[in-house]
């Protein structure tokens, strides 16, 4: 594995930009809550027998397990149903992305508080030029004159904060769970918070077209294990600051995927913000690729 590392980082912000382009496939045919839930519940039906064999030879703790639970509550359920809530109730699009990009720089914040992270002058500069790199991406979906206010851009907040949170609480009590096992116990943990959501505020109704069911298979197998597996062992082998920063290249490369793949058009300003991006990344992630693989990793 260690001879694939330095292609994770890359790899992962390739798989977890497609999110954007499945759901926008998918959000036609079922509701935000209930769509989250048949993909944990596909993601958790996959794993669970992969995790059972792991903990074969893995002993784990329930402590450890509950952990795993809990960071997957907050970063699978909390984060992604607070972002679909919001849009689906009329916060733009455009705006949800920029809220989102505040995620490494709360999580910096954060790690710096709980897990006594230090970044250097650079890191942070990176940091703020990778945000403004992200605002002007999403700055031609800003005047889309919808009308918005605190009932739709307090979820789209709360789902930012939790997102670093989980993050930060990965890195600091779910470190040492065999990462089959932790993955299974993560989707455990966001299935019921969607699934309650679901039973409560929607209708459950789902259109099971060709379309639906390639995003939902799509969303789960790429994403749900292959980006969150990704994103586990960078979180586990570099500081969670400096994974997070990789968020900043998300907007960039789902902007390209709607222009490769739905005619949509890149106005010289997104250019302009997918370089600054990079740039940002490039200065707050340092030597992150060249870090040692940790042991039991």
């Amino acid at each position: 594995m260690s001879r694939l590392l330095p292609f994770f980082p890359a790899l992962f912000v390739l798989l977890w930009s497609t999110g954007f382009i499945g759901a926008r496939y998918a959000m036609p045919h079922a509701e935000p809550f209930t769509f989250l839930s048949l993909r944990y519940a596909l993601a958790l039906a996959i794993l669970l027998p992969v995790a059972l064999f792991a903990a074969r030879t893995h002993r784990t703790t329930l402590p450890a397990l509950a952990h795993a639970a809990f960071a997957g509550s907050l970063i699978h359920g909390a984060y992604l149903g607070g972002v679909f809530f919001a849009v689906r109730h009329g916060l733009p699009a455009g705006i949800a992305a920029l809220v989102a990009g505040l995620q490494p720089l709360l999580t910096a914040l954060i790690a710096h508080g709980l897990l006594g992270e230090r970044l250097q002058r650079r890191h942070w500069i990176g940091l703020g030029i990778g945000l403004c790199g992200v605002a002007l991406v999403v700055a031609p979906k800003l005047g889309t004159g919808a009308a918005f206010g605190p009932a739709t851009l307090i979820p789209a907040v709360f789902a930012v904060m939790a997102i670093s949170l989980g993050t930060v609480w990965q890195k600091r009590f779910v470190g040492v769970v065999d990462l089959r096992i932790g993955t299974a116990a993560q989707y455990a943990g966001a299935l019921l918070p969607t699934l309650m959501a679901a039973v409560f505020f929607e209708t459950g109704h789902v259109e099971w077209t060709g379309e639906f069911v390639f995003a939902l298979l799509w969303l789960t197998l790429a994403l749900s294990i292959g980006a969150v597996f990704l994103l586990l062992v960078l979180i586990r082998r570099g500081a969670v600051s400096r994974v997070a920063s990789l968020m900043y290249l998300v907007p960039a490369v789902t902007a390209l995927m709607g222009f490769a793949l739905f005619g949509e058009t890149l106005a010289p300003v997104q250019l302009l913000g997918m370089a600054l991006a990079a740039g940002g990344v490039a200065a707050a992630t340092g030597a992150l690729g060249r870090l040692p693989l940790r042991r039991g990793t």
